[in-house]
């Protein structure tokens, strides 16, 4: 519609003031106040009941978020804690270890020593009583040797000499008196060398 149809129609009458023609948008002044009174109950409820409830669920939003956040912290806390508990555990498990091994391999060193000087106190006694066992067999040997070699002498003395020597006195006597000379003698051999 054009403006001049506006204009015709606002002089014709139909009715109509001409505030109601030429700004149809504007409300008529009873749907203002009614409005207005609409709009003010409508505030007044939602800023009675609604918006209370509204920052009543809105601080227990943050709260829980907040008391969730603490717990969070705190439960990060007890894990660090728990953690390093676990660390120095771990820690003090190494030292224990390294611990019982050194003192294992010094235990080990220590029976291996002991080992050592029993089997070289064994070895030891053992060539202690070789030796005189052999000095025994020696001296058996020595008194065998002078005994068959006197007899020899007394043999070959008494085919020597002619007589008898049967007496067991000047058997022996005779028999001394040889070993000494063939002892002086093997003195006086090995002085020469």
């Amino acid at each position: 519609m054009s403006v001049t149809a506006t204009v015709l129609a606002a002089e014709d009458g139909g009715g109509k003031s001409f505030w109601e023609t030429a700004f149809p948008v504007i409300p008529h002044p009873g749907e203002l106040i009614f409005g207005l009174i609409a709009i003010g109950i409508l505030y007044y409820v939602v800023a009675r009941h609604v918006v209370p409830r509204l920052e009543q669920v809105y601080a227990e939003r943050a709260e829980a978020i907040e008391g969730g956040i603490k717990k969070a912290e705190i439960a990060q806390a007890e894990a660090a804690a728990a953690l390093q508990q676990y660390r120095d555990e771990l820690a003090q498990a190494r030292a224990e270890r390294a611990r019982i091994i050194q003192q294992a391999a010094e235990e080990a060193a220590a029976v291996a020593a002991e080992i050592r000087q029993r089997a070289q106190d064994e070895a030891e006694r053992i060539t202690t009583a070789a030796t005189q066992q052999i000095q025994a067999e020696r001296q058996a040997a020595l008194v065998q040797l002078r005994q068959e070699v006197g007899r020899l002498a007394v043999d070959l003395a008494s085919r020597v000499v002619g007589e008898s020597l049967e007496d067991e006195a000047r058997q022996r006597r005779v028999v001394d008196t040889f070993l000494a000379d063939l002892e002086s003698a093997e003195a006086t051999a090995g002085q020469g060398f």
